[in-house]
């Protein structure tokens, strides 16, 4: 955003082509991918059915305080640098320019692995043909995809995540119909909540531990904060898609969880067998499989390919949009600011590109750095929801401190202060937890693995703070100036 002296928005250059149903469907989408398909069966086998949902509701209940959250300052300022445009208004400038550079890094590089992992799931069908040819392939058609218009962005996430919807509520149907022996001709009841050990396996550890791949099934549900500058109707679209987002989890998670729970005990090795290469022992093709669908592998192979080019697709967008916003407002070089005539930031586009053709690179010459580039992108998703609890917060007291009403705000975030300390609590225990027994160990190695991004974050942060001596804003002086968007509405 090129910003004046009052801090307006001259012009993003964008195109608001997002619709309603667009924004719901990528709400959706964000929180449904192979999380669901196939991680699932790995949480119910370590924390047994019980504590898989435990740690699932809480997640859930984390991701809807934050897109309440991100909901509430999306619909007074819709654009699309969200969270770090946020960051940078309502906390510090290094702190919006930390949470930005980290958000693009995370999302360019894990756009690499899912063209990669895309490649792999093809190997289904064509052993034959190597795989780096799909990986280069499915990154030129998600390039495509993103330089055409926003509109065939919103439209290719719409159909991808139909997809997704109706592969979960036929599950939910034969997985219910089966727990009462209509379909496989074995009635199963809630026998396996209570086999053994169940409902709870391996105690508040195993719960917590759950909470780190509850926490990753769900990252990319903030997508919705970033579309928001190119919603047609952000005020309208936005709410609407954050309130059936917490209802839509609680259906497609919970459900589809007490369902694999009930039908396949937490001690079968099936469980731990799923991944995205090797879908025939996902949880939903097991039960597919059960129900008497001989064709449940290469069904379920074709919608986790979709899964993937779908969370494939999502990151390219969310990339771009955040280097062109960080350009627009002098925190990238300004040339990935610039939007064409279609309202697409080439220049942010090709860089990322590039950046993800790097990466697809290394995992094909040189694994080792691959898996530090991976790394050194995981946790940047949890550093993302941190952002956005700690703006929120902050915009929030900022708001009130300086006499504005409630009632003023088109959407209101559910439950303030309780939501977004919750969510930064949840977060930082996520983060912390994720492995803590290479401390134990002292395993300097897959200590740096595990928590590179941390140091990476902070590296951008104090390297901004101290180029430019920034300091927190004062909330007396936090910029509610609401930006005018001059955008090409056609």
């Amino acid at each position: 955003m090129a910003l004046d002296e009052h801090h307006t928005v001259k012009t993003q250059g964008v195109k608001r082509q997002l619709k309603t149903r667009h924004l719901s469907m990528i709400a959706i989408g964000g929180s449904i991918g192979t999380g669901l398909f196939v991680a699932s069966g790995s949480a119910i086998s370590t924390a047994g059915p019980g504590g898989a949902l435990v740690a699932y509701v809480g997640i859930g209940l984390m991701v809807f305080f934050l897109m309440t959250s991100l909901g509430e300052m999306a619909t007074y300022l819709p654009v699309s640098g969200s969270f770090s445009t946020y960051a940078t208004r309502f906390v510090d400038p290094a702190f919006g320019f930390a949470m930005g550079w980290n958000y693009w890094f995370n999302w360019a590089i894990t756009l690499a692995v899912d063209v990669s992992t895309a490649a792999l799931i093809m190997r289904f069908w064509v052993p034959q043909i190597p795989g780096w040819i799909f990986s280069v392939f499915f990154l030129l058609i998600i390039f495509a995809l993103n330089a055409l218009t926003v509109k065939a962005f919103g439209e290719a996430e719409y159909w991808f995540s139909i997809i997704k919807v109706i592969t979960v509520i036929a599950f939910i149907i034969i997985g219910i119909l089966t727990i009462f022996g209509i379909l496989g001709g074995h009635y199963y009841g809630l026998s396996n909540f209570t086999y053994k050990e169940a409902p709870f396996v391996g105690g508040v550890p195993a719960i917590l531990a759950m909470f780190v791949i509850a926490g990753f099934s769900f990252q990319g549900t903030e997508l919705i904060g970033i579309t928001a500058g190119e919603s047609k109707t952000p005020e309208k679209s936005i709410p609407k898609a954050i309130k059936t987002i917490f209802w839509r989890i609680l259906l497609f998670y919970i459900l589809a969880i007490a369902i694999i729970a009930a039908i396949i005990p937490y001690t079968s090795p099936d469980l731990l067998g799923g991944s995205e290469t090797n879908v025939a022992m996902s949880p939903f093709t097991l039960i597919f499989k059960n129900a008497g669908l001989a064709m449940a592998a290469g069904v379920m192979n074709a919608i986790i390919l979709t899964s993937v080019l779908s969370a494939g697709n999502s990151g390219m967008y969310a990339s771009t949009r955040m280097l062109m916003a960080m350009g627009q407002s002098g925190q990238a070089p300004r040339r990935m600011g610039r939007v064409n005539k279609r309202g697409i930031p080439m220049n942010a586009l090709i860089f990322t590109g590039i950046v993800a053709g790097l990466a697809l690179l290394t995992s094909i010459l040189g694994p080792q750095v691959y898996l530090y580039l991976v790394a050194a992108s995981g946790l940047t998703g949890f550093i993302a929801w941190i952002g956005i609890a700690v703006s929120h917060y902050r915009f929030r007291r900022a708001y009130k401190l300086q006499g504005h009403s409630l009632d003023e705000l088109k959407y209101k975030a559910k439950w303030f202060p309780v939501g977004p300390i919750l969510a930064l609590v949840l977060c930082i225990l996520v983060i912390v937890g994720q492995d803590l027994a290479s401390f134990a160990k002292w395993d300097i190695q897959a200590i740096l693995v595990t928590y590179m991004s941390i140091p990476l974050f902070l590296f951008c942060y104090f390297f901004y703070k101290i180029k430019h001596k920034t300091k927190l804003i004062p909330l007396e002086q936090v910029d509610l100036e609401k930006t005018v968007v001059v955008t090409d509405e056609k």
